[in-house]
């Protein structure tokens, strides 16, 4: 925010009567512009993306993808208040460093509030801190994910866990390898391992992480070096560490 212009804000809520009482709520707010409002999270990752919003006011519960799907698709530049009905989201909000979070029914008083702590996180250029972390320890708490989401631009591909045969560390991305295809994803590796099935995904190797169900044999590569053989030919690098933590499972 840099105070030159209106605050752009997008408003994502399933309900649109619960769109239409932020709306009003804004509407009091002369310096405020709604660039767009979304009915699900599939369209506000496209409009965040073309639109370049300042503030969203994002609905937690919501069909397709969840509050905190698509605030894990966002990223960090971008200042999210929650809004939902169910009181027992807000300490995972929290944990992913929203601004503020709004109980259903909240008064127009409570709303301004959290416009200007908004406001003051925005003018403060305070990004959320280590915010994969962030994402990944509320994950955790929930379980593992059943399902991986990544941002391409607009787009959203949605990858099932059994559909992954492995993740390779690229630079300061992770590459998901599923269906014979590759899908870049902005995230730390301990993140992508945090967030998956230790039972079923173990990490093989500093750069690979692989699901075990994919293993056709590991063959002994070298004096104390490994290489695990997919099922579809592929071939991994398996350190002694991680042939440790590969023999515990299978």
């Amino acid at each position: 925010m840099n105070g030159s212009g209106p605050l752009r804000v997008i408003i994502v809520d399933d309900e649109p009567l619960a769109r239409a009482v932020v709306r009003e709520y804004l509407a009091a707010h002369a310096d405020v512009e709604v660039v767009a409002e979304c009915a699900n999270g599939f369209d506000a990752v496209k409009a965040v993306s073309e639109l370049s919003p300042q503030l969203v006011f994002l609905d937690v519960q919501m069909p397709k993808l969840d509050g905190f799907e698509v605030l894990e698709l966002l990223g960090r530049d971008i200042a999210v208040i929650f809004t939902t009905a169910y009181d027992q989201y807000a300490l995972r909000a929290f944990e992913v460093h929203a601004v503020d979070y709004l109980l259903k029914p909240f008064s127009e008083e409570r709303f301004a509030e959290a416009l200007s702590r908004a406001r003051s996180r925005l003018l403060a250029h305070d990004p959320a801190p280590d915010f994969d972390a962030l994402v990944a320890e509320a994950g955790t708490r929930q379980g593992p994910v059943e399902r991986v989401l990544i941002r391409d631009g607009p787009q959203v591909h949605v990858l099932p866990v059994a559909t992954i045969d492995y993740v390779e560390a690229q630079d300061d991305y992770v590459c998901f390898k599923a269906g014979g295809k590759q899908y870049l994803k902005d995230q730390t590796m301990g993140a992508a391992e945090a967030a998956l099935d230790p039972t079923r995904f173990v990490r093989i190797h500093r750069s690979y992480l692989l699901n075990v169900e994919r293993i056709a044999r590991v063959e002994l590569y070298a004096k104390d070096s490994r290489v695990a053989i997919l099922r579809d030919g592929s071939r991994l690098p398996v350190s002694r560490a991680g042939y440790a933590r590969l023999a515990k499972l299978l």
